[in-house]
């Protein structure tokens, strides 16, 4: 359960990132919404990271929150801040990938 709680942390770190995102190409009133979702976000994210790490250990766990929130916030860069992904980015990306699966191989 932990691992499961883990993962939906980093995914809201990607909300909170991707919030940020869209923050900052508007203004005013929408603007003000996008920070609120960073906060929600943000909230969510940290409340679930803890949780995770009442079981888990915390260089682990803190490792592939930060993972999940780094390649989902590239790939949402990509996908919807039109960021480029050339072959260097995405192969660094995989390889982060394969080592947030190698920590939860190794873990007990």
């Amino acid at each position: 359960m932990s691992w499961i709680l883990l993962i939906i942390a980093g995914l809201f770190e990607v909300g909170f990132a991707a919030c940020l995102g869209k923050a900052k190409e508007t203004s005013g009133a929408t603007s003000m919404y996008w920070y609120a979702g960073f906060i929600v976000c943000l909230t969510i994210s940290m409340l679930l990271l803890v949780r995770a790490t009442r079981e888990l250990p915390i260089g682990t766990a803190y490792a592939v929150w930060t993972g999940i929130g780094a390649v989902g916030t590239v790939l949402v860069g990509i996908f919807v801040f039109e960021e480029p992904a050339d072959f260097w980015r995405v192969f660094f990306i995989t390889t982060l990938i394969a080592s947030i699966v190698g920590l939860k191989v190794v873990s007990h």
